[in-house]
């Protein structure tokens, strides 16, 4: 990818000979959007290369009168700025997206549409709208007439919306069609053999799988994307093998070299620009600090991470950095603290719909309650949202909840 990028620059450099009249500002902009799309593989979406490419494309695309088979630039615009926690304007970027492209009845526009707005939602926490716009891409998909959307934007949206909709689907309490759906996500990059497809399905799957779901399974994914961005020059989601290798190592009771890997892994992140994610990351290295005793730490980190919810609105992740922090203050002893939060958790996750988030904040605060002696309020709190899951009972957040469930009585 970083070769590709290099010879788009000097094919752009040969250009620039050539007079400017529309025919070289069309091949200019063919340029672009292939130097965008590997820019994105090599530095990753929130690069500054990457931004002036993508802004350099929407202003041929504009002066040629932004014709329909280039839509893919505004896409790319909100890519970038999703990656550099510009949620609101990503957001408003695939709404115009969304808006061009019904009015030119331009499918392959709609399928872009979609998936940029399902991802930017579900980053916003806005999960249930995320899913629909997510599965209407997939739904609009055709392999044969989309298939050059891949060149254009560096992945293939399907497999991307597919990834995209196992986080979803996980958070709103079905952790089990999350894990097929991540797992399709994966075995159809492998099909079509498009290496920076896989490394996006693999990354955005052993992301669902640190929320907590199969340790087993994240060491697997986790290897495999170590290993292909090891092999190819990706270091956008060689960063992310390096803290979901981290995390395994953590899970795996090597603290101190599991500490070393997601500090280093989220240091190399966030050094190429990168916003988006950056609370799931630090909330990472706050649990290794947790597990290694140092609270003081922890709690800093957790503040840190919610800074950036305040500032980039990635909420997401808000109700489970609340929870944690709650924690860690009843840890230290302060109760009343630790139960404002979990509320704070509960009132999010409630909002968002957010199942998984809504049963963990519940569970928490269902223990607070039972060592207060509280044992019946406890048991109220915490079996309805338990009664409401319908699948996943082999994962460990509803097998806790089961086992303090059967403990209340």
């Amino acid at each position: 990818m970083a070769e590709a990028a290099a010879q788009f620059q000097k094919g752009l450099d040969q250009l620039a000979l050539l007079p400017d009249d529309p025919e070289r500002r069309r091949q200019e902009l063919d340029v672009y959007v292939a130097l965008g799309a590997a820019l994105f593989a090599s530095k990753g979406s929130a690069a500054p290369e990457t931004g002036r490419a993508y802004a350099r494309a929407q202003e041929l695309w504009e002066l040629l009168g932004s014709p329909s088979e280039y839509l893919q630039i505004p896409y790319g615009q909100s890519r970038y700025h999703l990656f550099r926690g510009e949620f609101d304007l990503a957001q408003r970027l695939a709404e115009d997206l969304l808006r061009l492209s019904r009015q030119r009845n331009d499918s392959a526009g709609l399928v872009l549409g979609h998936y940029s707005s399902g991802r930017n939602l579900m980053l916003a926490g806005r999960f249930a709208p995320g899913r629909s716009h997510l599965e209407e891409g997939l739904a609009l998909y055709d392999p044969t007439s989309h298939r050059a959307l891949v060149h254009q934007t560096g992945i293939h949206p399907h497999v991307g919306s597919q990834a995209f909709l196992a986080i979803v689907l996980l958070c709103l309490g079905f952790p089990d069609q999350g894990l097929a759906q991540s797992g399709a996500a994966i075995a159809e990059a492998r099909r079509l053999v498009h290496l920076p497809s896989l490394a996006v399905s693999l990354a955005l799957g052993s992301k669902m799988l640190s929320l907590g779901v199969d340790n087993a399974v994240l060491s697997d994914w986790g290897n495999q994307l170590v290993k292909l961005t090891s092999e190819h020059d990706f270091p956008f989601w060689r960063a992310d093998a390096t803290i979901y290798r981290g995390w395994d190592k953590l899970k795996n009771w090597d603290v101190t070299e599991g500490i070393s890997l997601l500090r280093s892994g989220t240091g190399a992140y966030r050094a190429m620009g990168q916003n988006a994610w950056m609370p799931h990351f630090i909330a990472l290295i706050a649990s290794a600090c947790e597990i290694a005793g140092q609270i003081e730490e922890a709690l800093a980190l957790l503040d840190d991470a919610l800074q950036i919810v305040a500032r980039t609105n990635e909420r997401w992740f808000a109700a489970e950095l609340y929870r944690r922090k709650g924690q860690l203050l009843l840890r230290q002893g302060h109760t009343e603290a630790a139960e404002e939060l979990y509320r704070k958790a509960l009132s999010i996750a409630v909002e968002q719909e957010a199942k998984l988030w809504e049963l963990r904040a519940a569970a928490s605060l269902a223990r607070l309650r039972r060592d207060q002696g509280r044992r019946t309020e406890a048991r109220d709190l915490l079996a309805p949202i338990y009664g409401w899951f319908t699948e996943g009972f082999g994962t460990p957040d509803l097998k806790e909840a089961k086992a303090l469930l059967d403990e209340l009585g």
